[in-house]
């Protein structure tokens, strides 16, 4: 296994914060145990040393060797994987146990494995990247029963791998499913806040596409749950109360907002973004709508 090992170089990064860098470090010291070629590029917000490691990765796909993988982390191992996923030909995986990994590689052909420092203990991550390393693509996996795929599954995740890299090449490709997914996604109203609305993708951990048209305000309020989420386009602002911080995100950004937390949000343009937490979806509000734009209009004159 080391000497086949040398065939592959891994790019990581990690957000800033304690527990994702000490992961990176766990897992880039078993990486070089194991005789892998690591780049370390170091510890960053979010969002740019995911985006550099995708970069990278992306940038090494026309070199046949060594294979060039990524290894990104952030507290749930979310927001890192999305802004990776930026980069043609970059297929970043969060996983939280060995079979997602497994997986990962066998369906999707995962180049960018995306770890979480908030619920991944380093003897699971290792285990985790071990699972990764080792699984060819199209190989048996739990998904299968751990069998091999039938030809038709086969020729299937061919042409996926075909179709996801031609997505954003001049518009969207005709036939490709996920395209066709993401255009007839439909989102309900969300009857609490005017001007919004939400679709749920996933159940436990929870992931949604949100969306609110310009001008729309989120009163005051909080959940039980933490929450991340990535803007996919628009622009809008939040104030966390219990913090007396303000944030102005627009395409691209990401927020991390603890449970319990007071926040209130303003949407400036037709916004969407993509937001995930753990548990059953609660709100609480502290406000109503009037006292909202009363407190927006008073910060905005301040």
């Amino acid at each position: 296994m080391a000497e086949s090992n040398k065939d592959i170089k891994i790019i990581a990064g990690a957000g800033a914060d304690d527990k994702s860098i000490a992961l990176k470090d766990v897992l880039l010291s078993h990486l070089r145990s194991i005789n892998i070629q690591v780049e370390d590029l170091g510890n960053s917000s979010y969002y740019s040393i995911a985006a550099e490691v995708g970069r990278r990765v992306s940038e090494s796909l026309s070199s046949s060797s060594p294979e060039v993988r990524g290894l990104v982390a952030c507290g749930t191992g979310v927001g890192v994987s999305i802004f990776a996923n930026k980069f043609p030909g970059v297929f970043a995986t969060t996983c939280l146990t060995p079979s997602d990994a497994v997986n990962a590689r066998s369906i999707n052909n995962s180049n960018v494995l995306a770890v979480s420092g908030y619920y991944t203990s380093t003897e699971a991550a290792i285990e985790i990247v071990d699972a990764w390393l080792s699984s060819p693509f199209k190989s048996p996996c739990p998904a299968s029963d751990n069998k091999d795929w039938p030809e038709e599954v086969e020729n299937f995740l061919d042409k996926s791998l075909v179709e996801m890299a031609k997505i954003g090449e001049g518009g969207a490709v005709s036939n490709c499913a996920i395209c066709c997914l993401v255009k007839n996604r439909k989102l309900e109203p969300v009857d609490l806040i005017p001007g919004g609305s939400m679709k749920i993708v996933r159940e436990s951990p929870t992931s949604a596409f949100v969306r609110f048209t310009a001008g729309s305000v989120e009163p005051a309020h909080h959940h039980t749950f933490a929450h991340d989420l990535v803007v996919i386009e628009g622009k809008k602002s939040v104030w966390n109360v219990t913090k007396d911080e303000r944030y102005d995100l627009t395409t691209g950004d990401y927020l991390s907002i603890p449970g319990g937390d007071v926040h209130r949000v303003k949407y400036h343009e037709d916004t969407e973004f993509f937001v995930k937490w753990d548990g059953q979806f609660d709100i609480f509000f502290n406000e109503d709508l009037d006292a909202a734009n009363h407190a927006i209009d008073a910060h905005n004159l301040a």
